[in-house]
């Protein structure tokens, strides 16, 4: 094999192959401590969670914005429309009122697409089995 395709075929393995995904699946536990730092004041998850300052989260993925039962959300939630996914949530959390303008929720956004992925990583551990 003659250098000129070796070069390709290497720069394919080293980006490739040998590489890990950018935020590819985030850390739960990591997660976890920043849920309760910076969310854990409004929302809650687990086995007793409920509604309080904002909605409980158990089982946000799938779920339509505005519907669960045990909070009053805003006019702009509940017709917003949205099917909480990754990406949805995501877009959400780095500018809210982006995303839903008119939301109650008082929060400024997070920047850091690193603890956006670990606090998704999180809250999946909170969807139905």
């Amino acid at each position: 094999m003659n250098k000129a395709a070796l070069f390709p075929f290497a720069l394919l393995l080293n980006g490739g192959l040998f590489s890990t995904p950018a935020n590819a699946a985030g850390d739960a536990e990591a997660g976890a401590t920043l849920f309760k730092r910076i969310c854990g004041g409004c929302h809650q998850v687990g086995e007793s969670a409920r509604g309080s300052f904002g909605p409980q989260l158990n089982g946000i993925f799938g779920r339509l914005s505005g519907s669960s039962a045990d909070y009053q959300y805003s006019a702009a939630m509940k017709s917003a429309g949205i099917v909480w996914t990754r990406e949805t949530l995501t877009a959400y959390l780095e500018d809210p009122k982006a995303v839903v303008p008119g939301t109650r929720m008082i929060f400024w956004g997070l920047s850091d697409p690193q603890k956006i992925e670990n606090l998704l990583a999180y809250l999946q551990t909170f969807q139905p089995q």
